[in-house]
């Protein structure tokens, strides 16, 4: 074998090896503080809500009502509660998801994953590890980013005035 065949192989095994360890969707790297059983988890989520939130499913488009939403208030993940984004980052991407260009700091965590069309981002809550959606680089500014999330893992908190 000379050193070109030796040197190219070793490259896409190198590749190969740096994909496999890429998670697929809805397989987070990391524990996550708040836990459940999966019995747990299907006692408290409906069927809709624990196929998105525990097996990275996707809602068909146009179907949550809170793509429409535009009261004042919080999104938060319907899986623990957690505050995931503020109204006020919310805007109509026209892609039929509730969409937002900034998470609340320190209310989600991101990770690569291996998704339909290659290399994705996916949103998971940063409590309880739920599955919420991907982030694109194809937003509106400041941020240029597009979180497209699934209503379907989010609760919306309307602001109450006292």
């Amino acid at each position: 074998m000379d050193r070109r065949t030796l040197l190219g192989g070793t490259s896409a095994a190198l590749i190969a090896g740096a994909i496999a360890l890429v998670p697929r969707r809805g397989e987070a790297k990391t524990r996550f503080a708040y836990q459940l059983s999966d019995a747990e988890w299907r006692r408290r989520l409906s069927p809709a809500a624990y196929q998105v939130l525990r097996h990275a499913d996707t809602e068909r488009a146009g179907s949550s009502p809170l793509d429409h939403e535009k009261r004042a208030g919080t999104y938060v993940c319907a899986g623990c509660g957690r505050p995931l984004y503020w109204s006020k980052d919310k805007y109509d991407s026209g892609t039929g998801w509730p969409s937002f260009f900034r998470p609340i700091p320190g209310g989600i965590v991101t990770q690569p994953v291996r998704g339909w069309f290659g290399m994705e981002t996916e949103v998971l809550c940063s409590r309880c590890g739920g599955h919420l959606g991907h982030v694109f680089d194809d937003g509106p500014p400041p941020t240029g980013k597009r979180y497209c999330m699934n209503g379907v893992a989010l609760r919306f908190v309307p602001l109450t005035r006292a």
